[in-house]
């Protein structure tokens, strides 16, 4: 992982090629199709499963009233549609079993 602590697209692309022994551009390719086949997934509306690890859902927000929290004028929020992740309970479970970092 890298030094942030965040996984990126090379940390994968790296695990990639150690585990399965893929040349790092092939390794490269790989996960930038896996992540591409996702976004186009997510932007035609289609929810994406991971089997063992999550899912990624789309939601519709509808129309609501907020409040600007400094003035507390009450502002129309518009719909939109947002994006969750949903962790599967193997995920869930592998987490609150990890030792803290």
């Amino acid at each position: 992982m890298s030094e942030a602590g965040t996984l990126t697209r090379a940390d994968l692309a790296e695990a990639l090629h150690h585990q399965v022994g893929l040349s790092r551009a092939d390794s490269a390719d790989i996960v930038e199709q896996i992540l591409s086949e996702m976004c186009e997934s997510l932007a035609s509306g289609e929810n994406v499963k991971i089997s063992g690890f999550g899912t990624f859902v789309l939601r519709d927000k509808g129309e609501r009233v907020g409040r600007n929290p400094k003035t507390g004028i009450e502002v129309p929020i518009a719909p939109r549609r947002v994006l969750t992740f949903r962790a599967s309970q193997m995920m869930r479970d592998r987490i609150v079993g990890a030792p803290e970092a």
